[in-house]
């Protein structure tokens, strides 16, 4: 497969959201579209505003998958005002009818977190990688890995996923599960157990 890295274009965007939304099952979280639109556009402007590399992978003209990372010492061009106020908007919405999901989700995280800095001094976060669902299985995620990789070498960094996503994804790239915690998403009358875990790995 011809695979291309480089820029994510502005107008890929909405894809890049798209490709989130169906890889980690948003759906198990919202019903309505309105809703799942709301959290896929928060969700992206929370990891693009703090990215420092952005490395799209495209087949023809056609958005393959993105990576986002953030590296420690290193500038994040993507910040605007306009993402933060929506970010914060958007969590206080959260906060006032989703208590008991996100912040369980959040807990859990910097609950391992703490644990795994016990042992560990990260030089960064892969913090959204996404491919396009018909096109799983191709190599495009191990792409985008390898260009990150190539970008910042020798460097540790670590993510968070859940078992509601292709978490072994990481375990077959030689990525170790430094950290795992159970919990249950409140949503509204929807209860969602899951289990969180932390991967790190010296690229």
């Amino acid at each position: 497969m011809d695979i291309r890295l480089g820029d994510l274009r502005m107008k890929d965007r909405r894809r890049a959201i798209e490709f989130a939304r169906r890889g980690m099952h948003f759906d198990w979280y919202a019903d309505s579209p309105l809703l799942l639109y709301l959290y896929g556009r928060y969700f992206w402007c929370l990891e693009f505003g703090r990215a420092t590399q952005v490395i799209a992978a495209y087949r023809g003209r056609d958005l393959a998958g993105v990576l986002l990372a953030e590296a420690r010492g290193e500038a994040t061009p993507n910040r605007s005002l306009g993402r933060t106020l929506y970010k914060r908007l958007f969590e206080s919405f959260q906060e006032l009818f989703f208590r008991g999901g996100a912040d369980a989700y959040a807990q859990a995280n910097r609950e391992m977190y703490a644990r795994y800095r016990r042992a560990h001094a990260p030089d960064g976060e892969i913090t959204f990688l996404a491919v396009d669902p018909a096109l799983e299985g191709n190599g495009v995620g191990t792409l985008l890995l390898n260009e990150l990789a190539r970008r910042e070498p020798d460097r540790c960094f670590y993510l968070y996923t859940d078992s509601g996503c292709a978490y072994q994804f990481y375990e077959h790239r030689g990525f170790e599960r430094a950290g795992e915690k159970d919990i249950v998403l409140e949503l509204g009358k929807k209860r969602v157990p899951l289990r969180c875990f932390l991967y790190s790995k010296t690229l």
